[in-house]
């Protein structure tokens, strides 16, 4: 990935602040979809949902990245790569303290996250959670 800033959900959407609507209420433009892509591309990696989670429970909301390094086995600078690109996706934020950085989670974003693949209030649900499995004709009564 390269060093370019990821564009963070939200930000330079409509006059109220809206990126993207639901999923379930309009379909996605261009530009919605590519935002979201970016972030949930950031998401995308088992090491980086691992950091967001372990970042997100920590009691007092804020970890040191010396809290967080010796739960991997990865070099410090893998983590410091992966933290920088949950940093550009507007997931976390982070400040340095002496030698030592400490990160936190940006609930604005994973709120909007969460906003755009909840399902409206009064929606009625699908009543499908998996494709029903194609019906097969049993050989003998064919």
């Amino acid at each position: 990935m390269s060093d370019q800033e990821l564009v963070v959900l939200g930000q330079g959407g409509d006059a109220d602040g809206v990126c993207c609507p639901g999923l379930l209420t309009a379909p996605l433009d261009e530009d919605q979809a590519a935002d979201l892509a970016k972030v949930f591309k950031a998401l995308g990696d088992p090491v980086r949902l691992r950091l967001l989670s372990m970042i997100a429970s920590r009691s007092g909301g804020e970890v040191c990245v010396c809290d967080l390094t010796p739960a991997f086995e990865l070099s410090q600078p893998t983590i410091s790569h992966h933290l920088k690109l949950l940093r550009q996706a507007g997931l976390i934020d982070c400040e340095r303290r002496g030698t030592w950085v400490y990160y936190w989670l940006v609930p604005e974003t994973t709120d909007r996250l969460a906003g755009v693949l909840t399902r409206p209030a009064g929606a009625p649900p699908s009543g499908r959670t998996v494709p029903a499995p194609a019906p097969q004709e049993d050989a003998a009564h064919a």
